[in-house]
């Protein structure tokens, strides 16, 4: 009689999630404020309007570098604010709505598949769409868009508040705690704790680049902090590469490598020069001279002030200018497979969510479709478990919000109330979806409860909206799409298999151009493929049986993968520096295993077990790398 594993996965919160305390401040004065300004004009529904912009921003608020704040909250409120002119415009015209939130579902859904901010841009646009066709809005039309986009602005103004005060540079901190994350790296090779750290490096390293590079990409010329940095961070690659030549054969670094390393991190972090003093054990195999030669140099480049900004290549590419990636973005969703797959799912959803409230006297029918948009959210996790826990989170909600609605009487009294459940959606979002829907639930009941005055009608009107929302998704957005519940890991895991080939012959081939920037490039590709096949991974294992059952065989096979690619540095550094170079034949061999394993992963559903031999020398600078494919093609190979 226990709950289902996924299901216990979901509504148990995250650990060790710190409350960002000025986050809880920010979204109580922020959607309390309007409240009260709006009930001292005597313009409830105005403060109302704001609140709900102000919701937007708060959501939207998830980064730590403030230029990427100022993009994910003031982008999306545009988006919004569009939504909403929209909705408005079509209010009150029956089927004709319909087919405008369906259009609208298309597009947001197409946009969805772009990035993070584009993601939150489509939600807004379709939710506030919804809004706008399902509530009666202030006239003249325009007002509704302006009071939203207040409210996102004003969230926007308080996060910049603290702008002048911080003292660090959000990139400074970002490359400082990349150096902290190596050098746990280096103290756990050897050990069983070195893959958890290698994931905690790949994670920051993605951090720490995008983060510079978005900066960078905002400025025709070079400006010397990002130079600096871009530097420090392109020195700590090295050691990065080095690592997996020291954890494959299980050499363990002395304390001074990785103490020497969190120095490096504080001199980044303070951003000091002059001439380091590092006192390093002597190196005594190519693995550990890999370490030393990457730590020294690391330490020159961190302590100097002025490195040359015509020798600091960008390790994963410089991005284009914004009319490039604009004109490349708008072509990629344009002819993407996924995209319109994605786009034509919310749109079906939405048109039969439109469709049955038209049909059918609903009470409050715009939650329903307000449940469709906020459960096929694509970066939340499984659709399936989020139709279940936004139910759930849903049930917890109004749990808060009934006596509030029965009890509090509309006037003054919402804005302390509001004080104290605004605070509660940073506090609970962390802590996962369900916990996120349970702290925003009686939030937009208590600002829909200022536009509509229903009072305590709403909580049960409510619930049912939500239940006939995720019955939709189930079965128009889940059941009827055979990519939703089959297990995707195995052809984008092929994929990276692929790619570790092409790695191998990048690395290894005679006559290859040995060009070491695009192997590490190369490299950063694959590790960025294993994440998203990580979080697939992550996702599939929330789905009830068989999904999750047959995602958790999969796991051993991740995991062989990426101890592929770490033998494949390792052997290329213990070359850089002093090992033979392998034979052309064993190169070969490696690649042509690799390519059948990656065309025996896209051809089978089922993993089955084949012995594979791949003779070579013993004690060679491949033979690691070897037992690795081996060890992947006895678990992942088809039956012949």
């Amino acid at each position: 009689m226990a709950p289902p594993p996924w299901l216990l996965s979901g509504l148990r919160p995250k650990p060790s999630t710190p409350i960002a305390w000025a986050g809880v401040a920010r979204a109580s004065v922020s959607l309390a404020t309007p409240l009260a300004v709006g009930f001292a004009l005597d313009r409830p529904a105005y403060g109302a309007l704001v609140s709900m912009g102000a919701l937007s921003g708060v959501i939207g608020d998830t980064a730590d570098a403030y230029r990427m704040r100022i993009l994910n909250i003031a982008v999306p409120q545009l988006f919004g604010a569009l939504g909403i002119m929209l909705g408005t415009l079509v209010y009150g015209t029956g089927w004709a709505a319909v087919a405008a939130l369906t259009l609208v579902g298309l597009v947001s859904g197409m946009m969805s598949t772009i990035g993070a901010v584009a993601s939150v841009s489509g939600l807004l646009l379709l939710l506030n769409a919804v809004v706008g066709a399902g509530l009666p809005m202030p006239q003249p039309w325009w007002v509704a868009p302006l009071l939203l986009t207040v409210g996102g602005l004003f969230v926007l103004t308080l996060t910049l508040l603290a702008w002048p005060l911080r003292r660090k540079l959000p990139e400074r901190v970002a490359v400082a705690g990349t150096y902290l994350a190596v050098a746990d790296l280096l103290a756990a090779a050897g050990t069983d704790a070195y893959e958890e750290r290698r994931q905690a490096v790949t994670q920051s390293l993605n951090t720490s680049y995008d983060l510079i590079l978005a900066r960078r990409a905002r400025y025709h010329g070079r400006s010397n902090a990002m130079v600096r940095l871009l530097a420090q961070l392109n020195v700590v690659i090295p050691l990065v590469e080095a690592a997996p030549a020291v954890h494959v054969r299980r050499l363990r670094l002395p304390d001074e490598i990785p103490a020497a390393v969190r120095e490096l991190a504080v001199a980044v972090e303070e951003s000091r020069t002059g001439r380091p003093e590092l006192t390093l054990p002597a190196p005594n195999s190519p693995a550990t001279r890999a370490v030393d030669s990457a730590l020294r140099h690391a330490a020159v480049v961190v302590h100097k002030a002025d490195p040359d900004p015509y020798n600091v290549d960008d390790r994963l590419g410089r991005p284009a200018v914004l009319g490039v990636r604009i004109r490349r973005t708008t072509r990629d969703v344009l002819f993407s497979g996924a995209s319109w797959r994605y786009g034509l799912r919310l749109a079906l959803c939405i048109g039969l969510a439109q469709a049955l409230t038209s049909l059918i006297l609903v009470p409050r029918s715009y939650w329903v479709a307000l449940t469709v948009t906020f459960v096929l959210k694509p970066d939340f996790g499984s659709v399936f478990s989020r139709a279940v826990l936004r139910s759930v989170g849903t049930a917890a909600g109004l749990v808060i919000a009934a006596p509030v609605l029965a009890a509090v009487p509309m006037g003054w009294w919402d804005v302390p109330v509001m004080v104290v459940l605004a605070a509660l959606i940073p506090a609970l979002t962390a802590k996962g979806y369900a916990f996120q829907t349970a702290a925003i639930t009686p939030v937009i009941l208590l600002l829909s409860d200022l536009l509509n005055h229903q009072g305590f009608h709403l909580v049960w009107p409510r619930f049912l909206d939500s239940l006939i929302g995720c019955a939709i998704v189930l079965v128009a957005g889940y059941l009827l799409w055979p990519e939703s519940w089959h297990v995707r890991i195995g052809h984008r895991l092929a994929d990276a298999v692929a790619e570790i080939a092409d790695y191998v012959a990048c690395a290894f081939e005679p006559g290859s151009s040995g060009d070491r920037a695009e192997r590490v490039r190369a490299r950063r590709r694959i590790y960025r493929d294993l994440s998203v096949v990580r979080s697939e991974f992550q996702r599939a294992l929330t789905e009830p049986p068989p999904v999750g059952t047959r995602a958790a065989a999969w796991w051993p096979l991740v995991v062989a993968v990426e101890r592929i690619v770490d033998a494949t540095t390792a052997a290329r550094v213990r070359v850089n520096h002093g090992a033979p170079e392998p034979p052309p034949a064993e190169v070969a061999e490696v690649q042509r295993q690799l390519r059948e394993l990656a065309e025996g992963i896209r051809a089978s559903e089922v993993l089955v077990e084949v012995r594979t031999e791949l003779p070579g020398d013993e004690e060679g600078v491949l033979a690691p790398l070897r037992q690795e494919v081996a060890a992947a093609r006895a678990i992942a190979s088809p039956q012949p």
